[in-house]
């Protein structure tokens, strides 16, 4: 199972309640990293696979000492999607019906993403269109990555 830490949320009225991440130390490079405002993904060097989210060994070779972090260009694809009318996470509830997309890194389209592009309406997601990456102040200096359609 990956990492990203721990998480705690965040909600205003006009945005939907967003994670807080609380880093561990797996998930810390790749959250230094989203501060910063860039993408990185670990890298085994072993096989040559790019991995998200954060693990301890390679989710391909099991290698567990050749993971390194490499920065990616942040772009992608929206695979498909669904949209939530009736989930269960508190949090969340206020805000349904709301986008669950699947997000392919063009860099390795095995990698994904998921994402609740923010500023398209739900139902109104455009599969195979291009999608970038953001980023989100959720907390005084967390960020948060996000993605959105490409204009």
């Amino acid at each position: 199972m990956g990492h990203l830490g721990s998480y705690t949320t965040l909600s205003t009225e006009e945005t939907m309640p967003k994670v807080i991440p609380v880093p561990d130390a797996v998930s810390k490079p790749f959250w230094d990293a989203v501060n910063e405002k860039r993408l990185v993904l670990q890298h085994c060097t072993a096989c040559n696979k790019l991995q998200y989210p954060p693990q301890q060994t390679c989710q391909v070779c099991r290698s567990d000492g050749q993971l390194t972090w490499k920065e990616v260009t942040g772009r992608g694809h929206i695979a498909t999607y669904i949209v939530i009318e009736d989930g269960r996470l508190n949090r969340r509830m206020p805000d349904q019906p709301y986008n669950l997309a699947l997000i392919t890194l063009d860099e390795d389209p095995t990698v994904n993403f998921y994402s609740n592009l923010p500023g398209t309406p739900p139902y109104k997601v455009p599969v195979g269109a291009a999608v970038e990456v953001t980023f989100e102040e959720v907390a005084p200096g967390q960020l948060i990555h996000e993605w959105r359609v490409v204009p």
